[in-house]
């Protein structure tokens, strides 16, 4: 008798893994969905033992040697995307582990960077509960007609910011460490440098991959150089703002608020000092949560498995 696959998905938080069909797998599956994270240590080591296929959930745990060392079991390694900064890939292929990705979208992150800008701008949540409290009107929101946007990063994702900032009838400016005028004409944006687009924005909004040249890239000389009446909103990593200088710049009213779907530190701990900042809107990482996202990566982890288990894997990584 074939024994079963023993498959483990991390970070399940809404129970998606228990609503999948499974039966492409050529063997029979036992599938683990772990809708509570579990930090790196003994505790994580422990619930991943005995399991050949593990699924990370994007970057929501990191994935080291050390850790893949205590999975002697552990043959198959799948991330949602096509690619994983918390994944250590060359440790994986090192020990025999095969590596595979899926397919993704970018689009809903697009779509969540504007929720967060407009739910900011025009003070929803304040208002929302105002009125399930039986009170109305209390705040002036900021237009966005006629503002300045700007974007930290204008590719895949920035661009299409761009694109909806315009819309919206907002300038659009620009800045990367590798940004030319001919990739910002591209994109339809002007291109700035570092402190003329902090000290000229409205609005900023975060757009890069996070790596170590790219850690801390917001600090509080870029916060200090904001408009008293600008706002923050990263959607992509929460190492590229310096929290305490954000904090710091929150607290002392330097910027009138941040949107933040992304941190340090995740999930977010519980009484976090962002979290009590009257001038913080906060969301739990949702940007690629979508049903049409979530379809992409199912499908494709399913895909994966089965290309496997048949001999003939899939969307391999490489490092």
């Amino acid at each position: 008798m074939t024994e079963p696959l023993r498959v483990a998905v991390l970070d399940d938080y809404q129970g998606i893994a228990d609503t999948v069909d499974w039966s492409p797998i050529p063997r029979p599956a036992e599938i683990t969905s772990l809708r509570e994270h579990i930090a790196p240590g003994p505790a994580l080591a422990e619930k991943l033992a005995g399991h050949e296929v593990v699924v990370a959930m994007r970057e929501r745990t990191p994935i080291d040697a050390t850790l893949l060392a205590q999975l002697p079991t552990l043959k198959l390694l799948v991330t949602t995307g096509p690619f994983n900064a918390a994944i250590d890939v060359a440790a994986a292929h090192r020990i025999g582990i095969t590596v595979s990705g899926t397919g993704g979208a970018v689009t809903p992150t697009v779509e969540h960077t504007w929720a967060l800008i407009l739910g900011l701008q025009r003070h929803l949540v304040t208002e929302d509960l105002r009125i399930r409290n039986g009170l109305w009107q209390s705040t002036i929101g900021s237009d966005l007609h006629g503002a300045t946007l700007g974007l930290v990063g204008v590719g895949r994702i920035g661009s299409r910011v761009a694109a909806i900032g315009k819309a919206f009838g907002m300038n659009v400016i620009a800045w990367s460490p590798n940004l030319t005028d001919e990739r910002a004409a591209k994109a339809g944006v002007v291109r700035v440098d570092r402190e003329a687009l902090f000290a000229a924005a409205d609005v900023v909004s975060l757009h890069m991959v996070l790596a170590e040249t790219t850690r801390g890239l917001i600090g509080a000389a870029e916060l200090a150089a904001m408009k008293p009446s600008a706002i923050l909103v990263n959607t992509s990593r929460g190492g590229l703002i310096d929290e305490a200088a954000l904090l710091e710049s929150l607290r002392g009213k330097q910027i009138r608020g941040a949107a933040l779907d992304v941190f340090q530190q995740e999930p977010l701990p519980p009484a976090h000092p962002l979290a009590t900042l009257p001038n913080t809107l906060l969301t739990p990482h949702l940007g690629y949560v979508t049903e049409g996202v979530m379809d992409i990566f199912y499908r494709d982890i399913v895909e994966d498995i089965a290309a496997y288990c048949a001999g003939s894997p899939l969307r391999l990584l490489t490092g």
